[in-house]
């Protein structure tokens, strides 16, 4: 019996329109989403309310698997060390 690959991790990315760094977040998790082949999504807070409120002063923000992991400046190194544990 094979072991079967580790499913991906769900990768997401919220942000806001208008967030200059929101720009270059989106830049960093494609740029490292990429490398590792993990697809991502992006999410305005905008369109859900609960994320609005409970993310209004920290966007852009990383998710991996559920969990807050990243915030504000997103640092491939750090980002790259968390898809790949």
């Amino acid at each position: 019996m094979t072991d079967s690959p580790a499913p991906a991790h769900d990768l997401l990315l919220l942000t806001k329109p208008g967030c200059h760094l929101c720009e270059a977040a989106r830049r960093t998790v494609a740029e490292v989403a990429g490398e590792l082949r993990i697809p991502w999504r992006e999410q305005s807070i905008l369109d859900d309310a609960e994320l609005e409120r409970r993310f209004a002063e920290e966007i852009p923000v990383v998710m991996i698997d559920g969990v807050q992991r990243d915030f504000w400046h997103i640092d491939p190194d750090r980002l790259r060390r968390l898809l790949t544990a």
